[in-house]
């Protein structure tokens, strides 16, 4: 029999970590994957404790949603151990709670981002639990910005997936680009998108932004349709700067109508994509 693959939680006993195993228990049932829940300590002789806590919880979590989570407790750092241990278990997809960028816990805004970038494995931000039951709903109206950047194209693997699964609707917004090349990259990248949807038969729509704040716009457009998910790319090589001063996908991680992103970094080894495979 094949190996199913997992989803991994990152599990820090918090309510919006619950929240991201919510996600996560909706996910694997369409997705026929486990889940995994990951808890970091800070020494190793704290890992026998926290997973008879886990234990405990698995337990009871089992009785009142027939699914029961695997679990780690694994001595780290939540900017690295969390992406090693994804690589390493080869899990499809991380789910991770959030505070916001007003949080005052551990995984706010400008700290998950850290966390995310980096991996090759994508994540998705949620900050509360699914609005729907229905898990073929989950993902039904995905929120896909195209900007100028050429790794636009990356994020279309990911719509494919995502749309075999969800019969998804991809809602591409586009910049207001008062810049003749930037708006010529828009286009090209705009034209490409358009072109693979269709060859794949997925259904879109185009939005033209009405300000110059990008990442506000798509914000309030995903609240305006009511999106179940908004998919971004992180920004190549992103700095300190970034992290202080807040990355547009920052923004869109901690935003106010709690939506979950889905985040997935520039790979080097897909900079060449010609297409999407099925």
């Amino acid at each position: 029999m094949e190996n199913k693959k997992t989803i991994l939680v990152p599990w820090d006993f918090t309510r919006v970590a619950e929240s991201a195993l919510h996600h996560a228990v909706r996910v694997s049932k369409i997705m026929n994957n486990t889940i995994t829940l990951l808890h970091i300590t800070k020494k190793q002789k704290e890992n026998a404790e926290a997973e008879l806590k886990m234990n405990a919880f698995c337990d009871d979590f089992a009785k009142k949603h027939t699914v029961r989570p695997n679990m780690i407790a694994k001595e780290g750092s939540i900017f690295s151990t969390i992406n090693e241990v994804a690589e390493e278990m080869d899990a499809n997809l991380v789910i991770m709670g959030t505070h916001g960028i007003k949080g005052m816990q551990k995984l706010t805004g400008s700290w998950a981002l850290k966390v995310i970038v980096g991996s090759k494995i994508p994540f998705v931000v949620v900050q509360e639990d699914p609005i729907t039951e229905d898990t073929k709903e989950h993902f039904k109206d995905i929120v896909f910005p195209v900007d100028f950047k050429m790794e636009n194209k990356e994020k279309l693997q990911w719509i494919n997936y995502l749309a075999k699964y969800y019969n998804s609707k991809i809602h591409m917004i586009v910049p207001k680009i008062s810049d003749e090349g930037l708006s010529r990259r828009v286009s090209n990248n705009l034209l490409f998108a358009k072109k693979i949807l269709s060859e794949k038969q997925i259904e879109y729509s185009v939005t033209i932004s009405d300000t110059s704040n990008f990442a506000d716009a798509t914000i309030k457009f995903a609240q305006k349709i009511n999106a179940d998910l908004i998919l971004v790319m992180t920004t190549k090589d992103i700095g300190l700067k970034d992290y202080m001063l807040g990355a547009a996908e920052q923004q869109i991680i901690a935003n106010n109508f709690k939506i979950p992103v889905m985040c997935i970094n520039p790979r080097e080894d897909l900079r060449r994509i010609t297409g999407i495979s099925g």
